[in-house]
């Protein structure tokens, strides 16, 4: 067994062996953090299918060996695969290289130097990118907090010729008008040509934040090719859509869910979150463009070609939580390249891709105003017409929980001295319960696809968060938010009537429900005899060809296969810790598997440091 020193450098393994058969093709592999560049989320592979796959056994367990259970990790991250080679990240953001056949390091790297211990945070997957001028040049970049990382693809090493000797500091060159603020990225680059694309930003919060800028660098060097400022400034467009000099204060609108690239368009596409503060927007007056976006942009450019908002002025931190998803559907008669976003309101916009119009239509409804002294809301939110939403929308009186009496009546006490109802209602000085809460709905697991059956896949969660503002006299902002809680009941389970939690199939042709299960239980609720009460989940799902729906994620430490036709569940094992990410799969010498990371921690369940693999006997 490998000791933990030995894996705080670089472990220097050769790659591969080279030779044997040719490498299998990129669609039978998973080259993406979303399986494609453009985030759909689906393989082609049917080895694994809806007739075996209750044979599935766990092929190989490859331990981090770097988990810490105070404060608690977790691991988040999707591994990629190409070439047989296995590249991801583990529960203190050490960057490896494993044999995707058998879990064997092939090398390591620690951005920290072996300095760092306890939870650092979390990464959800790494970039590969091969030179197109120079074939036999491969990196892996790797976005690790505030450092973009380049490393030489067959041995770890940083690349010494890109930026500084392989690092690149992202709060530097990020926007000139600002003092250097913290950021963060957390989800993966996107590669287009020669250039390296990244995203992340600055919190939400009330201390000055970095805005979500986009930024190109260039893939070989680290020059900084183009950016694109989500909090516009004069001259740009948008830039009309925050009062006075509010674009200079604010900070947020990040791209924290990821991007995904149409590479035949040369087309980026961009999700981002809410401005901050994110709970008082009454000095930031204006609908707040690029806030709450989904935003098509030039790859090489990055010039805006269209944009639409999907929640205006957010005061309810409803972010765009995961990358859009780029895909092709079938629609009364015609074949569709669109764009399909979820969202923490459980809502899913669906676009075409070219124009940016919604295939099902949106419409714009009234919502409820502030009384916040100072706050100015939008009249209106956007409303998608189809299809329904993915979970409830308002927390009435008549769904506060029922799982047991004392359980209703200690939400209900809340309930009682809080401004509770639809979506959309306000913040406020005396307490507001806000449903879907800041966990969604959907997350940044987003959705997957499955272009045979025209169908997208996306769990969701019933959470639900409150909220209090309170004023403060003599400091650089008028109100700060002295109660931000979850509303659990007095034993910890959601405040709400369960299910708890879905996975939901969308027909892409009607706009409708193809299928809806709950998804999850708590083992202890279930010998109470509440089963099936769903779970909040952390992580996504995948599909394939071979007719199943992948999904860990759930608090209960299951990995599931679901029919994709059906919803039925045809396989399920019982993960050491939960698997609180997205799984993929791939082929490896004729050989299909599915891996899912199983870190847990984060106060939802055991930590654990595994990646599991599954096969067929």
């Amino acid at each position: 067994m490998r000791t933990r020193r030995q894996f705080l450098h670089l472990a220097g393994a050769a790659p591969l062996a080279l030779g044997g058969p040719p490498p299998p093709s990129p669609d039978r592999e998973w080259q993406h953090y979303g399986s494609d560049a453009g985030a759909t989320r689906y393989s082609p592979l049917d080895q694994i299918n809806r007739s075996n796959v209750k044979r599935l056994r766990v092929g190989w367990v490859h331990h981090t060996e770097d988990a810490v259970a105070r404060p608690a990790t977790t691991i988040e991250c999707t591994p990629i695969v190409v070439d047989g080679v296995m590249y991801l990240t583990t529960c203190l953001l050490q960057v490896r290289a494993i044999d995707a056949a058998t879990g064997k390091t092939l090398w390591n790297f620690d951005p920290s130097g072996g300095r760092r211990r306890g939870s650092p945070g979390v990464n959800r997957g790494l970039t590969w990118w091969q030179d197109p001028d120079n074939p036999k040049l491969r990196r892996i970049f790797a976005a690790i907090r505030d450092q973009l990382i380049c490393l030489d693809a067959a041995t770890g090493k940083p690349v010494p010729g890109f930026a500084n000797e392989g690092v690149i500091d992202l709060k530097k060159d990020f926007d000139p008008d600002r003092p250097e603020l913290p950021l963060k990225v957390t989800s993966p680059t996107v590669v287009y040509r020669d250039l390296v694309i990244v995203g992340g930003g600055g919190g939400d919060g009330l201390a000055p934040q970095a805005n979500g800028n986009l930024r190109a660098f260039d893939a070989r060097t680290g020059k900084r090719r183009w950016i694109f400022y989500t909090i516009p400034k004069p001259g740009e467009f948008g830039h009309d859509t925050w009062d006075g000099d509010s674009w200079k204060r604010a900070g947020g609108t990040n791209n924290w869910g990821g991007l995904s690239l149409d590479a035949k368009r040369g087309w980026l596409f961009v999700s981002t979150g809410s401005p901050s503060f994110d709970y008082y927007g009454g000095d930031r007056k204006g609908i707040n463009l690029f806030g709450n976006c989904v935003i098509a942009l030039d790859a090489l450019t990055g010039k805006r070609i269209w944009h639409f908002q999907t929640v205006h002025h957010d005061v309810w931190d409803y972010d765009l939580p995961a990358q859009p998803a780029l895909i092709t559907v079938r629609r009364g008669g015609r074949v569709i390249d669109a764009v399909a976003q979820v969202t923490k309101t459980g809502f899913v916009f669906l676009f075409e891709r070219q124009t940016g119009q919604p295939l099902f239509g949106v419409e714009e409804r009234p919502v409820p105003k502030s009384d916040v002294p100072g706050e100015e809301l939008s009249p209106t939110q956007p409303f998608p017409l189809k299809p329904p939403p993915l979970n409830r929308q308002a927390f009435t009186e008549d769904q506060v929980t029922d799982i047991s009496p004392e359980a209703r009546r200690a939400v209900l006490e809340v309930w009682k001295r809080s401004r509770a109802g639809g979506m959309f209602t306000p913040p406020s000085l005396t307490g507001t319960i806000v449903h879907p809460g800041f966990r969604g709905g959907a997350l940044w697991g987003g959705c997957s696809f499955d272009p045979k059956l025209n169908r997208l896949f996306v769990n969701t969660d019933e959470n639900t968060n409150r909220i209090t503002l309170a004023a403060t006299p003599g400091k650089p902002w008028p109100y700060e938010l002295p109660e931000r809680i979850r509303l659990y009941d007095h034993e910890g389970y959601p405040s709400i009537k369960p299910p708890w939690g879905y996975l939901t199939a969308i027909d892409l042709e009607s706009g409708e429900f193809a299928w809806r299960v709950v998804n999850g239980e708590f083992p202890e609720l279930k010998a109470r005899g509440l089963g099936k009460t769903g779970t909040p989940t952390v992580g996504g799902s995948i599909a394939t060809a071979g007719g199943l729906v992948f999904l860990a994620a759930t608090f209960d430490g299951m990995f599931r296969a679901f029919d994709s036709s059906s919803g039925e569940i045809l396989w399920e094992h019982q993960l050491e810790a939960p698997g609180f990410a997205t799984p993929s799969t791939y082929e490896v010498k004729g050989k299909q598997y599915v891996v899912i990371a199983a870190g847990g921690g984060k106060g939802f369940g055991k930590t654990g440091d595994g990646f599991v693999a599954f096969a067929l006997p």
